[in-house]
């Protein structure tokens, strides 16, 4: 069963200076391994922290929207989510469902995030899909 859905863009040119802040501000917002991997390739810092930035908005709206009453704040949410990538260079999300409980008792135990992610030269999309099994 879907429980919420979100899509967000992001112009990738407003993450341009992001590679200038502190690891500790961007700590904020993403994983350290997630900002060690948009400081490899200088050049593609800003569309890597961009995607990053639009799957945490894709999820805050579809955790949101699943949950209307128990919002969480959004850079409480940031710190529970990791973009990660399988051997085939499929995105996922890896998410702290323990903590997102403690905030939600509503979320159960089976839920998952479907993501898809892309970008242009200019703006970076993401989807997020959450759905639990009900049996």
């Amino acid at each position: 069963m879907i429980f919420g859905v979100g899509i967000d863009s992001v112009e990738i040119k407003r993450f341009s200076h992001w590679r200038q802040f502190s690891k500790k501000t961007l700590q904020r917002i993403f994983s350290s391994e997630e900002i060690d991997y948009c400081f490899i390739t200088p050049t593609k810092s800003a569309e890597r922290f961009a995607v990053r930035f639009a799957i945490r908005e894709a999820f805050f709206k579809a955790y949101s929207s699943a949950f209307p009453g128990k919002i969480a704040p959004f850079l409480t949410i940031c710190n529970q989510l990791v973009l990660k990538k399988t051997k085939y260079g499929i995105p996922y999300l890896l998410i702290n469902w323990e903590q997102l409980i403690k905030n939600n008792n509503q979320i159960t135990s089976n839920m998952r995030a479907n993501v898809s992610c892309s970008h242009t030269k200019n703006i970076a999309t993401a989807v997020v899909i959450l759905q639990a099994n009900l049996h």
